[in-house]
């Protein structure tokens, strides 16, 4: 294994699901659903579900089968408090900080919900930068075309000097298809397909120690 670059993804990866936000950000995206689209609160499940599943998120469903304005839509599934969830994380920026590596967020989600995110982390300068849903699009993960748009942003042709860390097993089984290194963040899954498996994101030097090998990876 020879690697170059780390991809994160940001949503219940870079922050614990447990702290509460991405709920929250479900809960925007049912109520959503409810007053921009006429459905029924006991239909929202299910339809969410399935364009998880087909399309990858609800906003690619949605843009499938409907005239959504996609700005307006990630505007409101993120108008929340972010102070009310998250706090600077003063060990995942010493630990993100000593990969020695390329780090680069890939997320589904926009920009500007990245960065603020990042922001009350205080870890947006961990990383070399984000490729976002605006930069991927028309596509998104786990859609493969996603993964070969955020390769040539990167200016790296080859997968197989990349690392993926997320906590979507959908996401992570494409990446891996393309034969990127693969870390299931968030979950403990002990039949997961991914490379490893990785329930703090805190204890990556512990669960992946090859990370900080780098240099002996790397030479010939």
């Amino acid at each position: 294994m020879k690697l170059r670059t780390i991809f994160f993804d940001l949503d219940s990866t870079l922050y614990p699901e447990s702290n509460g936000l991405w709920a929250a950000i479900r809960e925007r995206i049912d109520l959503y659903l409810h007053e921009r689209m006429n459905l029924s609160f006991d239909e929202i499940p299910k339809l969410r579900h399935q364009y998880y599943i087909r399309y990858g998120t609800t906003l690619k469903g949605l843009q499938a089968h409907f005239d959504v304005d996609a700005v307006d839509y990630l505007n409101f599934v993120h108008d929340l408090p972010l102070d009310d969830y998250l706090q600077p994380d003063p060990r995942l920026r010493e630990m993100l900080l000593s990969i020695p590596m390329r780090r680069w967020v890939f997320t589904n989600s926009d920009l500007e919900h990245t960065q603020r995110v990042l922001a009350k982390l205080n870890i947006e300068d961990c990383f070399e930068g984000i490729v976002d849903v605006w930069a991927m699009q028309p596509y998104c993960k786990p859609q493969q075309e996603a993964y070969q748009k955020a390769l040539e942003l990167i200016e790296d042709s080859d997968p197989q000097t990349c690392a993926l860390l997320d906590d979507s097993e959908h996401n992570l089984a494409a990446a891996r298809d393309l034969g990127f290194f693969t870390v299931l963040v968030g979950k403990n899954e002990a039949k997961s397909a991914a490379d490893r498996v990785l329930i703090k994101l805190h204890n990556l030097p512990q669960i992946v120690p090859e990370f900080w090998d780098h240099a002996r990876l790397s030479s010939p």
